[in-house]
């Protein structure tokens, strides 16, 4: 199935950083009120539903015999009927 990527950012932060953008996410979710992200003049709000499908995954890539990469990711995903988005580079915001 084709990707079609409305937002993307990768950049370095600290732990505490990140924390606090888990954290916004994790309120918004439990409050039922839409996300938000924006980074500079990209911006995307969705509207996960009362139960979308929660990914967790820990992974190591890169070439055999060569230095590998760790991760940890978390993912949500629902029917796209479930939400609404909106489309917009800069420091990542979570609202």
């Amino acid at each position: 199935m084709p990707e079609d990527v409305l937002f993307n950012t990768e950049q370095r932060h600290t732990r505490d950083e990140i924390a606090t953008y888990l954290r916004n996410v994790a309120d918004k979710l439990e409050a039922g009120e839409a996300v938000t992200l924006r980074s500079g003049s990209e911006t995307v709000t969705m509207e996960p539903p009362a139960r979308p499908t929660f990914e967790v995954k820990a992974e190591r890539e890169g070439p055999t015999g060569g230095p590998k990469e760790l991760s940890i990711e978390f993912e949500l995903e629902w029917d796209e009927a479930d939400s609404g988005s909106e489309n917009g580079g800069g420091e990542l915001t979570i609202e």
